[in-house]
């Protein structure tokens, strides 16, 4: 069984999946060195991630198999990311469009797929900065970038549970639900579904 646990910074995920994670934790993605420029090499920048996600969703797979759970700190399908710097204007449409279609390929090829639940927090955005200037042990990039970020994050999830009914739970849960695992983890009709339900950029 694999578990998202996800939200923007400060929300209170990773706190959360160390609390009621443990050993079972795939954490998020560090820096990457070799980050290709989007704006000097957007196909060679969405092959990046996509692959860079297929690394976590393997990951999860491995812990998995040693443990009979995983609870990923953050979706390993992170396709959110691009489609939500869309919506705010951070991100073309041309670089949604190549980053989709690198990940529907990995989906094809059941290199990664859907987790069995996902836990999505919110957060005040008031809150999550007085966290984050609080926290001196993380440095936070991009930190209000992220903010902004939440909406679209939340209707990404939103989406996810119109087309799998009862896999996300919006709200960090004070213990860990009893869970089981779904069929349906690599349903490329389901990934082509959710897609085609998110919202466009609203524009002025």
């Amino acid at each position: 069984m694999i578990v998202v646990v996800d939200g923007i910074s400060a929300s209170g995920k990773t706190t959360w999946c160390a609390k009621h994670g443990g050993q079972h934790v795939v954490p998020e993605n560090g820096r990457f060195k070799d980050e290709p420029n989007r704006l000097q090499d957007p196909v060679g920048a969405a092959a990046f991630w996509a692959e860079r996600n297929v690394d976590r969703w393997q990951a999860a797979l491995a812990t998995e198999e040693m443990s009979s759970w995983a609870l990923c700190d953050s979706d390993p399908l992170k396709l959110h990311y691009i489609w939500s710097l869309w919506q705010i204007g951070e991100a073309s449409e041309h670089d949604w469009r190549l980053e989709l279609a690198a990940t529907r390929e990995t989906v094809a090829q059941r290199r990664i797929g859907f987790a069995d639940y996902y836990i999505v927090g919110s957060i005040d955005p008031q809150l999550a900065r007085e966290r984050a200037n609080a926290d001196t042990t993380r440095r936070r990039r991009k930190f209000e970038l992220h903010v902004r970020l939440q909406t679209a994050l939340l209707n990404w999830y939103s989406a996810i549970e119109k087309v799998l009914p009862g896999r996300v739970q919006f709200g960090f849960p004070s213990e860990m639900p009893a869970l089981k695992s779904l069929d349906g983890r690599y349903a490329l009709e389901a990934f082509d579904q959710m897609i085609a339900s998110l919202p466009r950029p609203h524009t002025a």
